[in-house]
């Protein structure tokens, strides 16, 4: 399906190529008859070569911060594209499960720490809740 209407860019092209031509143009009334002849046929040869037919320009780009991305105006959705989108929400998600098993492990070993140092102290576990340890620790330390 091709797009008969040219796209913005093209015609920014297209605009400057006519205004580089007249420019051209206008200098060659004062060049000898050979030289100008030679410019008509060099412009002719790049009129025919400007773009093959089946090239795809984008139609636009858009950037945020260091990305870029292309966009062509008549493409739909395909499988390829949803599938390459969401890759990187599986990848995020399967990296917040992830963090969440660890940091609960390393809470459990924690805690499996603290009461391995209760039940193996020489103190009994009810001392620490008793208000008047904490005095005794205050005193100590004084």
């Amino acid at each position: 399906m091709t797009n008969l209407q040219p796209n913005p860019s093209e015609q920014l092209q297209d605009r400057f190529g006519r205004q580089v031509a007249a420019r051209l143009s206008a200098g060659t009334a004062e060049l000898p008859y050979n030289i100008a002849e030679r410019l008509r046929a060099a412009r002719v040869q790049a009129i025919a070569v400007r773009r093959p037919a089946n090239l795809r320009m984008a139609s636009s780009v858009s950037g945020s911060g260091a990305a870029a991305t292309l966009t062509f105006g008549n493409e739909g959705p395909s499988l390829w594209r949803q599938i390459a989108s969401a890759i990187p929400l599986v990848v995020l998600a399967a990296g917040l499960i992830l963090i969440n098993t660890v940091q609960n492990d390393r809470r459990a070993s924690e805690v499996a720490e603290v009461d391995a140092a209760l039940l193996t102290d020489d103190l009994p576990p009810s001392a620490y809740a008793d208000p008047g340890f904490v005095q005794f620790l205050k005193a100590s330390r004084d």
